[in-house]
């Protein structure tokens, strides 16, 4: 149980922490706009995927994306260290959160779909 929580409580730590670096620390442009959707812990506390969505859904976006976050990750995982309390900073990797282009894609084809019945 005890377990569980602190692995809970780390992930959202993490994405309120990233949320902030990203906003403030990291000046590269290619991640501007990033949103961190979600954080998972694994149960050792060793990794962390960080999970983000951007607004565009240009492949070329997408990749650029990636790209700036994989080279910021050394930076954001040397903040995390001096921002949490704890005994060893999570090996971080980054990963494109494809539920939310899901979602979009979702509504605006419900959308089309109202607006097609009318």
């Amino acid at each position: 149980m005890a377990q569980n929580y602190r692995v809970g409580r780390l992930a959202q730590e993490i994405q309120k922490e990233v949320s902030d670096i990203l906003m403030k620390r990291v000046r590269d442009p290619r991640v501007q706009g990033v949103t961190v959707t979600g954080v998972e812990v694994t149960g050792d506390l060793q990794q962390a995927t960080i999970y983000y969505s951007i607004l565009s859904e240009l492949a070329s976006d997408g990749e650029k994306t990636q790209i700036g976050l994989d080279k910021a990750t050394g930076l954001i995982r040397r903040e995390l260290g001096a921002r949490l309390s704890i005994y060893v900073t999570p090996e971080i990797r980054f990963e494109r959160d494809e539920s939310v282009q899901y979602g979009d894609k979702i509504d605006r084809l419900l959308n089309k779909l109202h607006h097609s019945k009318e």
